[in-house]
Formats: C-alpha cells, structure tokens, sequence
C-alpha cells in the first residue's frame, strides 16, 4: 500500500520561468496565479515568467512565488480528482514551505498565505541590516560537530545550525563574523566543502528575532482552520494539526532549526510514508529525500508531464 507525503520547496528553488508551463496548459493554474496577483497588488505571475532574476530573488517575492507554484500544482491535481486529503496522509515544508503546505491542506486561503509569506519575506529581509549577517553550507560533517563549531565560533556573537538538510548537508547562520570563524572550525574539523551561501540574510537564527515578531502579529490577524492532514513541523519533526500549536511553531521556525533530515525520518518511520512527492518548483526536497530515506520513493511534481504521468498513475 502507498502512503504518500506531499513536500513544499523553500527558497533558493526559485527560477525565472517558474510557472509559466504550468499556466499555459492549465487554466486551474492560471487562476491561481491571478489570485496570488490580486492578493499582493502586483503582477507578481509576470516577475515569475520573465524576470529580471534579481528581482525574482528578492525574498519577498521569491517566497509568495514559489507557494503560488505549489497551489498551482495542487489545483491541477484536484482538477483530476487526485485530491490532497485522499491521496496525502501528511504534509510537509520547507521553511516557507510550510506555509505552501498548509494552504494546500485547507489551513489558510491562497490570498491570506501569498500575504503572510509578503509580510514574512519583507520581515525577515529587514531584520538585519545587509552585510550583518551571513549563511554558510558545511557538507560532510554530522549535525552535532557542526553544532559544536557553531557554538564554539559564537564568542559572544550568534552563530547557529539552521538547516539540517540531509545527512552531512548543515546549514549554518548568524554574525558575518562568527559564520566566518565557524567555516574555518568545519574545515578543520573534516568538512568536505564549507562555503558561504549567496542570501540576502541569516535566516533561522536569533538575528530573526524582529521577523518571528512580525510574524506573531500577522498570523494573529489571520483565520486558520485544522488542516486536512496533519503538518510535519520544521521545529518538532512531528505531526500537528491544532491551529493554536501550528500558530506558535510558524513564529518558533522563524529563528529555530528547519529539522528536515529528522521530518523526513520521521514520515518514512513512524508516519509509514512510502512516496514522498515534491510540488512546485525544483527538485530540491526529493534529492534531498533520496538521501535521507532510500527505501522510499521520492518524486517532483512542477512540469506538466509530470503531472499528468502522477495523475494517470494514481488512477490506473
């Protein structure tokens, strides 16, 4: 029996042309697009299309773009009666994926999300002044070797895991300073590569404290319902479906770890998944997938034959 997750990529998947398949085949795509425009006061749908890519990359529209991709997708799918409520046992994202995620499970409406991840973009762009802060990506070191270098790079600054990907893929985040220092401890400490990432801020570290701020306000402005399936946390790697809980770990996310490697274990061991299937843009969450939990399968859903394929699959 197939037990099927549905993931949602977060930023750094975006790509100029994003969507843009997927509208001229799909009306259903198209008027999510539409909606997210009308929702945002902008042709956000045209940026995604065409350009420029930096634009594109600004984080608050990167973030709104790639959930509006993600709904596109769902909607397809719905359209051909492959529904997320029966054909998904849990959901799952990556940082504002999970924003995707509970839009798609009936959490939020697809104006109120593209809204929030606006909010949640311009907030955390804002949070630390350019050039404060940096990322960097350290591969071929477990998690908690790079949680003692972090810790040990801090020296009264903030340096901190932010991503554990995959198995030897940790992301970490803070001053420019301290992630500088805790390059050098990685390297020295066995890192096959540590190499400073090009983002615009530190994303899920203590310097995101205004964001996560911004962010209690604005989800306390929001309506939120159950969603339809229960929502892998970045923050706990565990399921949750009360609307008050979901509240509280979306502000936690903001300045905590995203646990993938441990999400991913956990659906593919005590949730049963046995196909993992990204929606939306890229294939980043499946390879990492491939990595983190071999027995299952692991699949992307963007391109219209890829949909299609999935569609007549699942009712052969």
């Amino acid at each position: 029996m197939t037990i099927r997750a549905f993931t949602f990529p977060g930023q750094g998947s975006q790509t100029v042309g994003m969507g843009k398949e997927l509208a001229a085949v799909f009306p259903e795509a198209r008027a999510v697009f539409d909606e997210v425009d009308a929702a945002l006061g902008q042709k956000l749908s045209a940026l995604m299309f065409d350009g420029p890519d930096d634009t594109l990359r600004l984080t608050e529209n990167a973030q709104p773009a790639l959930m509006a991709v993600s709904l596109a997708v769902v909607r397809v799918l719905a359209s051909r009666g492959v529904s997320l409520k029966e054909h998904a046992a849990y959901v799952a994202g990556h940082s504002l994926g999970e924003y995707s995620a509970l839009c798609a499970a009936g959490a939020f409406t697809l104006a109120d999300t593209a809204r929030l991840l606006r909010i949640r973009g311009q907030a955390m762009q804002q949070a630390v002044p350019v050039g404060q802060g940096a990322m960097a990506a350290i591969l071929g070191l477990d998690l908690p070797t790079v949680e003692r270098a972090a810790a040990d790079a801090s020296d009264g600054e903030v340096c901190a895991v932010a991503n554990d990907n995959a198995p030897g893929q940790v992301v970490i985040s803070g001053h420019l300073a301290a992630v500088t220092r805790a390059i050098e401890l990685c390297k020295a400490a066995g890192a096959k590569r540590a190499l400073p990432l090009p983002v615009s801020a530190p994303f899920h570290c203590a310097l995101m404290r205004p964001a996560a701020d911004a962010m209690a306000e604005a989800l306390d402005r929001v309506a939120m319902q159950a969603p339809a399936v229960p929502l892998v946390a970045n923050v706990t790697a565990r399921p949750i479906t009360d609307p008050a809980e979901i509240r509280r770990h979306l502000v936690e996310q903001v300045t905590g770890m995203v646990r993938w490697t441990e999400s991913v274990h956990w659906l593919t061991t005590a949730g049963g998944v046995t196909q993992l299937l990204e929606l939306g843009t890229g294939k980043v969450l499946s390879g990492l997938a491939k990595r983190i939990a071999p027995e299952a399968t692991a699949s992307s859903l963007g391109a219209p034959a890829d949909i299609e394929a999935f569609v007549a699959a699942v009712n052969a």
